[in-house]
């Protein structure tokens, strides 16, 4: 992420993300503000984010994307609560953003049976990689 509107774009969506099953829990709330600071965002801005209008811009980079839905899914597991419309919209977005169905699928199991709902990294790019062979 280089730009800021790159770094507004990725925190919106996954602001519209936390909030696809009706609520935003405490965990997801605290998930988005590390993330926020991570990318040099102010609170005051992430916050104001909350009532703006979504607006993606295209995450170019494929490894980028394959962070941003591996952050997605991390999002969706903070809450401890597993909500269909969780998982039907992050198989929508892992399409839309071009991944391979196969390989976000496999993530996704592998984040479910995890004790921490975490995986490597190695582990995460390695699944994306397999299925580009």
């Amino acid at each position: 992420m280089n730009t800021q509107e790159e770094k507004i774009s990725l925190l919106m969506e996954m602001i519209a993300f936390s909030v696809v099953d009706g609520r935003l829990h405490q965990r997801e709330y605290d998930f988005l503000i590390l993330v926020a600071t991570e990318l040099k965002i102010s609170k005051a801005d992430f916050d104001d984010l909350f009532h703006q209008e979504l607006s993606t811009i295209p995450i170019k980079s494929e490894f980028e994307r394959i962070k941003q839905f591996y952050r997605l899914a991390l999002l969706m597991h903070c809450d401890g609560v597993m909500h269909e419309r969780e998982k039907t919209a992050i198989h929508e977005i892992g399409i839309n953003m071009g991944l391979n169905p196969f390989a976000t699928k496999r993530i996704l199991k592998a984040m479910e049976v995890a004790p921490s709902n975490t995986i490597s990294a190695d582990f995460l790019l390695s699944v994306f990689q397999e299925q580009n062979n």
